[in-house]
């Protein structure tokens, strides 16, 4: 990690961040309290909404977006990137975060409502596959493996239908749900589009999964490297074979894209009109870009190459009139 500051995620996922600045005081020397976006204070509300995945770095941007511009609000949902999807067509939201690219139907709602977007990568993750610290068998599975075992098959699956020599005993499953960015890509890259195994249980609360496969030594599940890293005292990862050995989740190899199919971008999308219209928008997803890296870092994921986010920030401040 770039930082040994862990920042707490400080609000329960699942729930909405609000973190409304209060009107703080005037510093006696006169500096400025503006953000790096603009250098100057500004007062408004900015809401967004979106995936639970991308929740840490979010959270945290918005935490340290408070002490520099108090005069702002911000709040950022976490109804998962489908469901943020739908309050930024519906024109809720001026920020949208997401654990996927948008989809082809989304892109096409927005374009019916006549509203333009830009994405904005914020950093890598790596989708991590976890069981109960008391299982020992499950040393590291297939893609093919993980696709046998995840795909509904109309029986009952046991550890022992995937691997000889593993227990037979019934497998318990955690998944994010379906309006999650992290189901869609898993769905996408493992289950390839078929339907996924009835006994599932699905939450969008990454939490909860968490506490699912700490409660059963039989249990899988998957969600976002930040969560791993926050239980890791409590739960296993699996490595991942793509066919050129086991490859366990970290920051270099999630980087490099070794850990693979499972490494991903991570986005939020912006309205361009907020951005040109509302200084507060354009300040905050500005400030959001210049420190997203860092704060990727700090909670957990990966931060994405330098240039990436100076075309972001070259992007945004054309659309803010910088």
């Amino acid at each position: 990690m770039k930082s040994a500051k862990y920042l707490a995620m400080s609000t329960i996922l699942g729930s909405a961040v609000f973190l409304a600045a209060c009107s703080g005081e005037d510093e006696a020397n006169g500096s400025d309290n503006g953000s790096e976006g603009s250098g100057e204070e500004l007062s408004g509300q900015v809401q967004g909404d979106g995936s639970s995945t991308v929740a840490p770095i979010m959270e945290a941007i918005v935490e340290e977006y408070a002490a520099a511009q108090p005069g702002v609000q911000v709040s950022s949902g976490v109804s998962g990137t489908g469901g943020g999807f739908e309050k930024f067509i519906a024109g809720e939201t001026s920020f949208s975060n997401a654990s996927r690219p948008i989809k082809e139907e989304e892109a096409a709602g927005l374009e019916e409502q006549g509203v333009e977007y830009t994405e904005v990568e914020l950093g890598y993750d790596g989708l991590s596959v976890v069981v109960n610290q008391e299982n020992d068998w499950v040393d590291y599975l297939t893609v093919e493996e993980l696709k046998e075992m995840w795909v509904e098959s109309g029986e009952e699956k046991t550890w022992a239908d995937i691997r000889e020599g593993w227990p037979e005993e019934p497998i318990e499953f955690y998944s994010p749900g379906t309006d999650s960015g992290t189901y869609d890509y898993f769905n996408e890259v493992i289950l390839e589009e078929e339907d996924i195994v009835r006994s599932a249980t699905l939450s969008e609360d990454d939490n909860v999964l968490v506490q699912g496969v700490m409660g059963s030594p039989n249990a899988i599940g998957y969600f976002g490297y930040a969560y791993y890293l926050e239980n890791q005292d409590t739960i296993k990862v699996v490595p991942i074979d793509n066919g050129d050995g086991p490859v366990e989740p970290n920051n270099e190899t999630i980087e490099s894209g070794e850990y693979a199919p499972l490494s991903r971008p991570l986005f939020t999308y912006v309205r361009n009109d907020t951005v040109a219209e509302d200084p507060a928008v354009a300040d905050f997803i500005m400030f959001a870009i210049e420190n997203a890296g860092e704060l990727a870092e700090a909670v957990g994921y990966v931060s994405a190459p330098q240039e990436v986010y100076d075309e972001d920030m070259a992007t945004i401040e054309e659309l803010a009139g910088e």
